[in-house]
């Protein structure tokens, strides 16, 4: 599997209803360039492995909500474009689809919410907006945390264990969880740390109570139409290569190695981001899309 490669083509999504609860497997195996063996029973190398290919052959963007639209949840229309075109998405649509992959290869997932923290103020209590997995493995006794739909060079690389204080290498990047207590006296808070720029960072905030997909419905529609939404004012896209993570915010590119050097730089215009958004991060637009200001 490569990361660079670009695979796909546009395509127009349509209800946000949900539809069939198959996955087409096949189409989305090769999407990713994943190419392991399915036929022995799950285990965790299949589990960081599916994990790592999607992340480097999916990106992460919100040009739906950007655009005036809620992407949609139901899963033909994540596979037209999440498998099928040149497109990413963000959080529930990729782990919608990782849901499905994972349950097609006989793992047990449960779905998640989370608390954002990154770019949070000291002590300021977000709500929960952010999808994320917990994974379970026949036979293990730990649980697994996957989520591919983090938008940020913080996010997991790979799925990790569900076990606090242990510092976890996921190719080059470090994280940890760390528990904290509760403020309504429930189970304790989890909190999924990265190290970044030489110390450790709050990313999100979540507990183990399941989500459903009509919880994540009514999420996502607010996440995507509400004039609060971020999402709703600035472009954000993320791609990650498996020497590079790519970082675009409005017109802001930013380049960081593996080896933590940065690049960044202005693009000059919307024709310029159309451009850097089909070569550098692989989506491919209608021709006659005009992105705001």
């Amino acid at each position: 599997m490569s990361g660079g490669r670009c695979r796909g083509r546009g395509v127009t999504v349509g209800s946000m209803e949900p539809a069939r609860t198959d996955l087409d497997l096949d189409a989305y195996l090769a999407r990713i360039g994943w190419t392991g063996d399915r036929r022995p029973a799950p285990t965790v190398e299949t589990l960081r492995a599916v994990h790592r290919a999607h992340l480097m052959s999916i990106p992460f963007e919100n040009l739906e909500p950007l655009l005036g639209s809620a992407p949609s949840l139901a899963l033909p229309d994540l596979e037209a474009k999440l498998v099928r075109s040149r497109r990413g998405g963000y959080c529930y649509e990729h782990n919608t689809l990782l849901t499905a992959a994972l349950t097609a290869l006989g793992f047990g997932v449960t779905g998640l919410s989370g608390r954002v923290r990154v770019g949070a103020a000291p002590g300021a209590v977000r709500p929960r907006t952010h999808m994320l997995l917990l994974v379970e493995i026949p036979g293990e006794e730990r649980r697994y945390v996957a989520d591919v739909g983090f938008g940020s060079i913080g996010s997991l690389l790979e799925a990790v264990p569900l076990v606090a204080g242990t510092e976890f290498h996921d190719g080059t990047r470090r994280h940890r969880y760390v528990r904290e207590p509760h403020p309504g006296g429930l189970e304790d808070l989890w909190v999924f740390q990265a190290f970044l720029d030489g110390s450790w960072q709050d990313q999100y905030a979540f507990t183990r109570e399941p989500c459903h997909p009509s919880d994540y419905v009514v999420i996502n529609w607010y996440v995507a139409t509400s004039p609060r939404s971020p999402f709703q004012h600035s472009l954000y896209v993320q791609r990650a290569t498996p020497d590079r993570h790519l970082s675009l915010s409005g017109r802001t590119l930013v380049e960081t190695g593996s080896d933590g050097t940065r690049k960044e730089r202005q693009l000059a215009d919307s024709d310029e981001v159309l451009a850097v958004l089909a070569t550098d991060f692989c989506i491919e637009l209608p021709p006659d899309t005009a992105l705001p200001d």
